[in-house]
């Protein structure tokens, strides 16, 4: 099984509940790899196409080389997702630069624990 780490960009079947039609779509893997039981588990958040309405916080993928991804795209940080890792099929990543600003955007939105 691919070792995964953050900033790697998966294909997953979507939707991630098991359904009798999937299709497949991009996300950015933003856990340090397999989390939970038996590191069985990935965060990840939405890749969308760059066609869509721009959301506050998407980060824009203009480099599409390293990504493994065929047009330009936006991260969507506001959508996370827990996805079994077994599902999750590595093809490319980003640069530190870009998941940095990613782990930013999803930083900003996590609350301090309450005193």
């Amino acid at each position: 099984m691919a070792i995964f780490r953050a900033g790697h960009v998966v294909k997953v079947p979507f939707p991630h509940t098991d359904k009798n039609t999937r299709q497949h779509r991009p996300a950015l893997v933003v856990s340090r790899g397999g989390i939970g039981k038996d590191d069985a588990l990935l965060w990840v958040v939405m890749i969308t196409s760059a066609e869509n309405r721009k959301w506050p916080g998407d980060q824009t993928i203009q480099l599409l080389e390293a990504t493994g991804l065929p047009i330009v795209s936006l991260i969507r940080p506001t959508k996370i997702a827990t996805i079994e890792k077994r599902d999750a099929e590595i093809i490319g990543e980003v640069s530190n630069e870009l998941l940095t600003l990613v782990m930013q955007e999803i930083c900003k939105n996590i609350a301090p624990p309450s005193p």
